[in-house]
């Protein structure tokens, strides 16, 4: 979802400490996936909060750990993984995980990515590659 479509909370406000920290982190004038878990860790915040805070300020997210979105050249960030192997059960896993809705959220697919030992690159390639959706997005991003 483009950062114009998105509608925030009314009650969004940025403390300045927040926002110094986000425009601190920007990459290109993106913040990166990575970089706004990080900033949601030292300061105990959920990661929407974060999210929203970046939304409220204008600021775009990037470079999505799942590769979906924000790597510039390319559609999808997957280049590097659209060639490994995909470890025997995921594929299984990740279709009775999505149920009828074929839906799987972000968190979900970060835990089944530890647990089968794999980048979380990877596991949303072959997520998207099995036709699986992937929603939400734990920074609101979608």
């Amino acid at each position: 979802m483009a950062l114009e479509e998105k509608t925030l909370p009314g009650d969004v406000i940025v403390a300045a400490e927040l926002e110094e920290a986000i425009r601190a982190a920007l990459v290109n004038d993106v913040v990166p996936c990575v970089a706004a878990f990080r900033i949601a860790a030292e300061r105990q915040l959920a990661p929407l909060a974060v999210g929203q805070a970046a939304d409220a300020l204008g600021i775009h997210l990037g470079t999505c750990q799942l590769g979906l979105f924000g790597y510039p050249g390319h559609a999808k960030g997957w280049s590097k993984v659209a060639e490994q192997p995909v470890p025997e059960g995921l594929e299984a896993a990740l279709l009775e995980a999505a149920g009828a809705p074929q839906q799987l959220a972000c968190i979900q697919l970060w835990d089944l990515a530890e647990r089968f030992g794999i980048p979380r690159l990877q596991i949303g390639f072959v997520t998207d590659k099995l036709g699986i959706k992937i929603r939400p997005c734990q920074l609101g991003a979608f």
